[in-house]
This record gives C-alpha cells, structure tokens and sequence, in this order.
C-alpha cells in the first residue's frame, strides 16, 4: 500500500522538477535565439562599415536601399504580388496533396494505378518545366502560381500517403470495436495519426514553394521579388541586389516561423507526447 500511494507522488515531483528545468532553460534559449542573429548583423554592419569593396557594399547602404526600394517603391507593384503567388500556390498544394494523399494511402487500388504517374511526375524538377509553362501558357501569374503549386505538391502529397497507410493497428482495431463510421475513422484515426508526417512533408514542400516562387520570376518575369533582383545583378547594381537577396532572406524567415506557430499549435497533443517521452 505505501509503495501504491507513494508512486503517484514521486511521479508528480519528477514531473514538477522536470517543468521547473524547462522554465528555468527558456531565457537562456531565447537570449541564444535573438542574442546570435544580432551578434552576427553587429558583425557584418561594423566589420562592412568601412568596405570600398564594389561588391560587398557596407551593410548600411543595403538597409538604406532596402528601405528605399522594398518598403516603399516596390511593396505594392512587387513584393505583395510575390507572397500572394506564393500563399496561394502553397494552399492548394496542401489542400490538393493532403486530399489525394489520403485517398492514395486509403484506397489501395487508386494508389498502383496513379502512384507510376506521381512518381514520374515528381522525378522531374519543376525548374525543368518553367520554360515549357511560359512557353505555352505565357507569363501571366497563372503560370507561376501553377508552377509553385506542382512543385510544392508531392512532399506534403507522399507524406500523407506514408503517414495514413503508417496508421498503428490498434488505433484501427480500437475505431473497429467502437464502430466508428468511415468519415469518424478518418478525423479521428488516420488524419491525426499521420499529421506529424503531414506536416514535415508541408515543411518542405514550403521551402520548394519559396525557392520555385523566386526561379518563376527570374525566368521571363517583369515584377517580383525574384525578377527584380536578377535584373539588380545584371545592372550591376549590387545594392539593389543585395537588398533583394535580404528581403528574401526575411521572406523565408517569416515564412518558416509562421509554419512553425501554427504547427506547435496543431500537434500540441504530439509534441508533448514526445517530450514526456524522451524525460523518461
């Protein structure tokens, strides 16, 4: 009986101990995650201030370009257009990916008539294709929003495939004895299931987003982000450049802690799982 009543009680104090570390470690993480980055723009602006190097211009002058170009002439014509390509073409990837995937990883004859077809498809860089799509599509921002969206969508697409056909066997056994009907056994069972692989797969097909967004626009494009700093590089305008390239270095910045947000807000359930898991 003592050992009985006195577990509880030491698993609770481990538990409290282990929450009192964690609290104890977040300044100190979050001086490294904000003290790091700003060490290294000290370094770069101070050790560039005095650069006569044509093209490692100082950092001032690239901040002061930035400013001029992206926050005031080209926001509205340039960098708006660019991000709304970029969110739309990456919503319908995962829309269409974590649709299809489901029913590729559900429906086993569905997935030996198309998977040949998804595997060839997604053997060939999108990149590859950018020419064939102006080429008869033309220029317009339907072509890149497709481009976007065909590359971005086979990483989120096989990793719903491999998350939903990787369900446990008991979690489908349980569904079974409670009769869940087939809609209950999808949001209950296998989507959750496979949302961790759902979303590393929506991870990368977030950073092929980006870097396919910024290729569409250095091919044949006249605005965006990508266009606009390829033609800076032409011209020899290595400010501008420079500008661009650190517009896009805060793009993708932005981008990947917003996923990142939502993704701790979503396998919440998961993460802390995981987490009890490894103290133990």
């Amino acid at each position: 009986m003592a050992t009985t009543e006195l577990a509880p009680t030491t698993t609770a104090i481990r538990t409290q101990a282990r929450v009192k570390q964690a609290r104890s470690r977040r300044p100190l993480l979050l001086t490294l995650e904000i003290g790091v980055p700003a060490l290294l723009i000290a370094v770069w602006w101070f050790g560039s201030l005095n650069s006569a190097d044509p093209f490692f211009p100082p950092l001032r002058d690239i901040v002061i370009e930035f400013q001029r170009l992206w926050l005031f002439d080209k926001f509205f014509s340039d960098v708006l257009p660019s991000v709304g390509n970029f969110l739309v073409a990456y919503v319908i990837a995962c829309l269409i990916g974590v649709a299809l995937g489901t029913a590729l990883g559900l429906i086993r004859p569905l997935f030996w008539i198309l998977d040949p077809i998804v595997q060839f498809v997604r053997s060939i860089p999108a990149v590859a294709l950018l020419p064939i799509f102006v080429a008869t599509m033309g220029f317009g921002n339907e072509v890149r929003v497709f481009a976007i969206a065909l590359a971005s969508l086979f990483p989120i697409l096989i990793s719903t495939i491999d998350g939903v056909r990787g369900t446990e066997p008991l979690l489908l056994e349980t569904a079974r004895v409670y009769r869940l009907s087939a809609w209950e056994r999808l949001r209950r069972v296998y989507l959750p299931a496979a949302s961790p692989q759902i979303f590393a797969g929506a991870l990368v097909s977030l950073q092929v987003a980006f870097i396919v967004m910024i290729t569409s626009e250095m091919l044949g494009a006249a605005r965006g982000i990508g266009a606009l700093t390829l033609l800076a590089q032409k011209s020899f305008d290595v400010r501008g450049m420079w500008a661009g390239i650190l517009l896009l270095g805060i793009l993708g910045f932005l981008a990947n802690l917003c996923f990142n947000l939502v993704r701790r807000r979503a396998l919440a359930w998961y993460l802390g799982s995981q987490k009890a898991a490894s103290a133990d």
